[in-house]
C-alpha cells in the first residue's frame, strides 16, 4: 500500500504515542519514514523504539529534533530530510499540548497564556510544517493532522485542547484548498481516547475511557495500531480522491447520541 513511498512522522514520544503507531502501520505497509521527536526529553524513548520499528535489513530511519514552536527547527528539518532524501510523500503532524493545568475545572478559567500555548503547538504548527514540505511533495503527496471528537462536542476537562482541534479542522479544510492543485492531500483523523503522555493530562481520563467503551458501539476503546492503519490508508494512493476530510476512528462512538452510560438489556419476552 506504500511500498516505495517516503514519510515524515512528527511526534514520537514513546511507545504508547499515536505517532508510534502510526510509524509502525507505514513501516508495515511498505514505507521508509524519518521520525521526529520533541527535545531532549524524548530523545532516548525515541532513539530505543527505532530497533523496534521493524524496517527492513539495511534500511535506517532518520531520526530528527523538531520543536514546532520554533520555525527555525521546521526549516531545518525538512532542509535535513531533503538533504538525504529527493522527495517526500507524506507527513503525519502528531503533536498536541496544553498547560495540565488548562485541561481540569472550568473552560471559563482559561488563561490567555495557556490558550495561546495550546493553539500554537496543536492547530497553527500545521501550517509551517506544511509550508515547510510541499515543495518537496513533487508528485503530490499527502498531509495527515490528528483531531479529537473534543473539537465538535463538549468533552468535560478537554477545555481549551477542544477549541484548539476546532481550529485544527478549519485549518486542514484550508489547507486542503491551498495545496490541491498541487496533487496534495490534507486530511484529519480523530482517534477515540488512547492512553499517552498527552492523554494522561487530562482530568478524569479513566473515566473517559470507561464510558467510552460502555458507550461504543464496538464496546472497546480503539487501540493505536488501529488509528495506524486508518492512517497507513488515507497516506497511500487508495485515498487519491479523499482530502479536507475528518475521520473518526473510535469504534463507533462519535455516532451515538445523548447516552451516559450502556443501556440495560432488554428482558427476553416469552
Amino acid at each position: 500500500m506504500l511500498a516505495g513511498k517516503k514519510g515524515v512522522v512528527l511526534g514520537v514520544a514513546n511507545k504508547r504515542s499515536l505517532a508510534w503507531g502510526i510509524a509502525q502501520a507505514c513501516v508495515r505497509h511498505g514505507a521508509q519514514i524519518a521520525l521526529t521527536y520533541q527535545g531532549d526529553r524524548f530523545k532516548a524513548a525515541a532513539q530505543a523504539l527505532l530497533p523496534k520499528l521493524g524496517s527492513p535489513e539495511g534500511v535506517d530511519t532518520p531520526l530528527f529534533a523538531c520543536d514546532v514552536t520554533d520555525r527555525d527547527q521546521i526549516d531545518k528539518l525538512a532542509a535535513d530530510v531533503g538533504a538525504i532524501w529527493d522527495k517526500v510523500d507524506f507527513v503525519v503532524h502528531s503533536i498536541a499540548f496544553a498547560n495540565p493545568d488548562e485541561l481540569r475545572g472550568k473552560f471559563r478559567d482559561t488563561t490567555k497564556v495557556g490558550f495561546a500555548q495550546a493553539m500554537d503547538v496543536s492547530c497553527y504548527s500545521l501550517i509551517p510544517v506544511s509550508r515547510a514540505f510541499a515543495p518537496m511533495m513533487t508528485d503530490g503527496g499527502a498531509i495527515l493532522a490528528l483531531s479529537y471528537l473534543g473539537g465538535e462536542r463538549v468533552v468535560p476537562n478537554y477545555n481549551v485542547m477542544g477549541v484548539a482541534k476546532a481550529a485544527l479542522d478549519a485549518t486542514v479544510r484550508y489547507l486542503a484548498y491551498d495545496l490541491g492543485p498541487q496533487g496534495i492531500r490534507v486530511n484529519a483523523l480523530a482517534p477515540g481516547p488512547v492512553k499517552t503522555v498527552s492523554a494522561a493530562a487530562i482530568g478524569d481520563f479513566g473515566r473517559m475511557l470507561a464510558h467510552v467503551k460502555s458507550v461504543a458501539p464496538l464496546k472497546r476503546n480503539v487501540a493505536a495500531a488501529e488509528v495506524g492503519d486508518v492512517a497507513a490508508f488515507y497516506l497511500s494512493d487508495l485515498s487519491r480522491a479523499l482530502t479536507g476530510g475528518h475521520v473518526p476512528v473510535d469504534c463507533g462512538y462519535s455516532i451515538m447520541g445523548a447516552v451516559t452510560a450502556a443501556e440495560p438489556e432488554a428482558p427476553n419476552e416469552a
